[in-house]
């Protein structure tokens, strides 16, 4: 049986779930990594990341580097005497981090390997419509989210969860396989597997302006998967011009009509106090809404004092 000295990385709240789970199975967490304290809100204030704080709460030692090839950092992390890393939601480790222990790094990611490596996993599945994804543990090597596979868990993707449903799901189904893989780790019980080197998978690439943007021209379903797929962050957006005046909007909640008309293409309709939006094959129906500098709000409670005009449109 081996002895596991635990160095764990990590940064959200995505992390703080494994990080929780693993002291509940009595591992011994020698230290934590994490990012330096970022400024946040109105006043810019210096904000700890989650797992510092929940970190704190526990009394672990804690790091926190800016350049994680610092010479200072690795001489900490070595007096650390790690045998194993655990990394969730953290960035990508130079070499000298992630060789360093005796039994290797490995990473939760909320996806399937090989499928949907990269930033935003969760985010990417809704968008492409999957009806399954999962978590996957894995050693860390050169390269981003290819090592050899340990252990794999699927999870179902109901037909309306948006991508603040799927994360709390695969966040606390990542933390049991992450104590499953501790498990095999310390009794010598491991059996990996190599990804395949095929360029063919499906990528889950950085957020950005540009790819979430709503495209009022493609198919309803479309449509409604890229909203889910970033709801409740960082929403889909679109612009919207209404009485000459244009402005960008994030839709957060919707649900598909699919009904024949003969409107164009992103042509707002209201009816019965429901917005509506038109497109190819039938319409979005607006549930939650958010103006710049406004609060996101129910469609119903927007148009309690805010009017549209009859040129009112989506673009």
């Amino acid at each position: 049986m081996k002895d596991l000295r635990i160095v764990f990385m990590g940064t959200p709240d995505f992390a703080v779930e494994t990080l929780k789970v693993i002291l509940e199975n009595q591992y011994n967490v020698v230290g934590v990594i994490t990012a330096p304290d970022r400024p946040a809100g109105r006043g810019r204030k210096l904000k700890a990341s989650a797992v510092k704080e929940y970190a704190l709460s526990k009394g672990l030692k804690i790091l926190q580097p800016t350049n994680l090839k610092n010479e200072k950092f690795i001489e900490e992390l070595k007096a650390l005497e790690p045998t194993l890393n655990v990394v969730v939601a953290f960035r990508m480790l130079p070499k000298i981090v992630w060789g360093l222990p005796a039994y290797g790094t490995f990473n939760l990611h909320a996806s399937l390997l090989p499928d949907y490596r990269g930033a935003a996993p969760i985010n990417w599945a809704i968008i492409n419509g999957e009806k399954e994804t999962g978590v996957t543990t894995f050693f860390i090597d050169e390269k981003i989210d290819t090592g050899h596979i340990i252990l794999q868990e699927k999870v179902t993707i109901g037909k309306n969860d948006n991508a603040g449903h799927l994360h709390d799901v695969l966040m606390k189904e990542g933390a049991q396989l992450v104590v499953q893989t501790l498990e095999r780790i310390k009794n010598d019980d491991l059996v990996v597997l190599p990804q395949s080197k095929e360029d063919t998978f499906k990528t889950a690439p950085k957020l950005n302006r540009d790819n979430t943007k709503i495209d009022w021209n493609q198919k309803l379903s479309t449509i409604h998967n890229l909203i889910r797929g970033l709801s409740p962050y960082p929403g889909a957006w679109s612009e919207m011009c209404n009485n000459g005046t244009s402005q960008a909007v994030k839709i957060y909640e919707a649900t598909p009509l699919y009904e024949t008309h003969t409107f164009d293409t992103g042509k707002i309709i209201i009816e019965n106090s429901v917005i509506k939006v038109a497109t190819a094959d039938g319409f979005l129906n607006v549930k939650k809404i958010q103006l710049p500098g406004k609060k996101a709000m129910e469609s119903k409670a927007l148009l309690n004092g805010y009017t549209f005009f009859s040129d009112a449109k989506m673009k």
